[in-house]
């Protein structure tokens, strides 16, 4: 795969001043052998001095206080990175051994991270579907594709119904959202039948072909696979993660991730402007800015929830047309 030179940029602007604008940022695409940055550049509003650790993820995480006064604040992110295809597990060797190897994780640390289900109202639901989709000589590797293939057989791709903050049982009521919601609910299915499963953050680059995603912050799943170790899956396109995604981090679920975070002082409102570019052999795409209004922490959750009756009230009222 060529080089690929990706710009994201997140800018935060505050109707009023603010200051002491302590922040962590996962910008740092990960480096293995399947995967090489080339080089990096960050530049952040004020030039503040950023410190780096690695997390218990694995993961590069930055920290930086912008103390100043300041109206706007903008990180940007410049990454050229090289990307090599994997090969793919061989999918019908021994699979009572695979599956006898994967009980013997449970107790193994780090999988056991990766094998806490979240508790919500379908959970009953969703298992019992999980059994009927999981064939009794399947693989690991036969039942994850299938289950990626069920979620995005029956859960639509739909922006701005739901935010970072929606919970599985808003996503299992209305069966959309987007890619990180996705995620979530494979990382689930597959922590269900004891599959480690962990989220992955990062960028789909494909060349303009149309996959939901495409050149903009991305999510998807990775599913361990015995003899064979962590496979990505991206249920939002129905395919396996390989060398068309670039990986920043991974955890057990999007706050493990989050590309930036932080606190402040100050305003008591602010917008929240994220934009990615992907560049391929000198040719830029997907140049999407995406704007989010931001309140203060304590009204975040009534965003997530006025995002989810706006749709169901939208659902209902196609219905009474019918």
């Amino acid at each position: 795969m060529p080089e690929i030179e990706i710009k994201h940029i997140t800018r935060y602007i505050y109707d009023s001043p603010v200051r002491d604008s302590a922040n962590q940022i996962i910008l740092y695409p990960i480096n293995d052998e399947y995967q090489d940055v080339v080089k990096q550049e960050i530049t952040i509003t004020g030039s503040p001095l950023v410190d780096t650790h690695i997390d218990y993820y694995g993961n590069e995480v930055g920290s930086f206080t912008y103390v100043e006064p300041h109206m706007e604040m903008t990180i940007s992110s410049k990454i050229t990175v090289n990307t090599r295809h994997r090969l793919l597990p061989v999918n019908d060797i021994f699979p009572g051994e695979q599956w006898e190897d994967l009980k013997r994780l449970q107790s193994i640390v780090p999988y056991i991270d990766f094998l806490k289900q979240e508790y919500f109202e379908g959970l009953s639901e969703l298992k019992a579907i999980v059994e009927a989709e999981k064939a009794k000589d399947d693989t690991p590797y036969q039942v994850v594709l299938r289950f990626c293939q069920y979620v995005y057989d029956n859960f639509d791709y739909i922006k701005g119904v739901t935010t970072v903050d929606t919970t599985l049982d808003e996503i299992w009521k209305i069966k959309s959202g987007v890619c990180q919601d996705f995620a979530h609910i494979l990382m689930e299915m597959l922590r269900i039948i004891n599959i480690p499963a962990r989220y992955v953050s990062g960028y789909i680059c494909t060349g303009q072909n149309g996959m939901r995603g495409e050149g903009a912050t991305h999510a998807w799943a990775e599913a361990y696979i015995p003899d064979y170790g962590w496979l990505g899956l991206d249920p939002t396109n129905n395919c396996i993660a390989n060398e068309s995604h670039v990986r920043l981090a991974v955890g057990r679920n999007f706050s493990d991730c989050s590309p930036v975070k932080g606190v402040y002082k100050g305003s008591a409102k602010h917008k929240l402007e994220v934009a990615v570019t992907v560049d391929e052999d000198d040719n830029y795409y997907n140049q999407e800015k995406q704007v989010i209004e931001v309140p203060i922490a304590s009204q975040v959750t009534e965003v997530s929830k006025n995002s989810y009756q706006r749709y169901m009230e939208m659902i209902q009222q196609q219905q009474q047309q019918q």
